[in-house]
């Protein structure tokens, strides 16, 4: 995609998932790539050979770096931003992709697991973007924030009160700083997929009766995969969306179309 060759990404959560695909598909395409994991660093390392080979294979040289850093203590966050101005010089665009989720009856959350999921996903997410955001405004250059929301950005999540709170949050804060600083030459989107064949939902896509339950509810009849979402990042982050910023980019198959109204059943 045009004017990704030569960039500098940095991908949180990127050792696995739709963030380990972001980063092939952005190697792929010839860009530079930090990839942060929290934990398994094997996973990383994994994620870093594969880029590197197919960029190789697609005719581009490009740098990785691998930074081990939880996105919800601010010094880490600090660590990782500085390592990859360090290493690279400078970035282009972030990824905030890094997330969890926890399973209660919102009744009986805990305190801590609410506070957990909303410093990994929203509290996180603002801070790597407003480091970001510093070293764009310090550098006096243009690029990219790209969000990874979900489709319980807009779908109330029963039993994930404090996901689905953060992935509404993460679509204001997409929208706020998109507003803020488009005259900067600064774009922020962010994609939001649906259910999407993960490693943290192996739970219902290695079970056929899970499986077909959810798919029953999307009008595709099937989930998406990591490198589909991994598409529509790539283009939101290239040149070919230069005029699109303060936007959430649906994947999810026609998950958010109201799928119980595929038959009318009310006037």
């Amino acid at each position: 995609m045009k004017g990704l060759a030569g960039k500098t990404a940095l991908i949180t959560g990127a050792s696995s998932g739709i963030g380990q695909a972001i980063v092939w598909r952005l190697a792929q395409e010839g860009c530079n790539v930090a990839i942060n994991y929290r934990s398994k660093p094997e996973e990383a390392k994994h994620t870093e050979t594969v880029a590197l080979s197919q960029a190789n294979e697609a005719g581009h040289s490009i740098k990785t770096l691998l930074v081990q850093g939880d996105v919800s203590k601010e010094e880490d966050i600090l660590r990782i931003v500085n390592s990859t101005i360090e290493t690279f010089g400078s970035f282009d665009i972030l990824i905030n992709n890094a997330g969890i989720q926890a399973d209660f009856p919102s009744h009986e959350l805990p305190t801590e697991k609410f506070d957990q999921v909303i410093g990994v996903n929203l509290r996180g997410a603002f801070l790597c973007a407003r480091e970001t955001l510093k070293h764009f405004l310090s550098q006096q250059r243009s690029g990219v924030i790209l969000n990874v929301s979900s489709v319980h950005e807009i779908i109330p999540r029963p039993n994930y009160l404090s996901y689905s709170m953060s992935k509404g949050g993460m679509g204001n804060l997409t929208k706020t700083l998109a507003l803020e600083y488009a005259n900067r030459g600064i774009r922020v989107n962010a994609i939001a997929p649906g259910a999407t064949i993960t490693p943290i939902n192996e739970s219902w896509t290695s079970d056929p009766e899970q499986r077909a339950v959810v798919e029953s509810h999307i009008p595709m009849a099937r989930p998406g995969y990591a490198s589909e979402m991994a598409a529509a990042a790539a283009f939101l982050a290239s040149e070919e969306a230069a005029y699109i910023t303060g936007q959430t980019l649906f994947i999810d198959g026609g998950l958010t179309l109201y799928a119980d109204f595929r038959e009318t059943w009310s006037a």
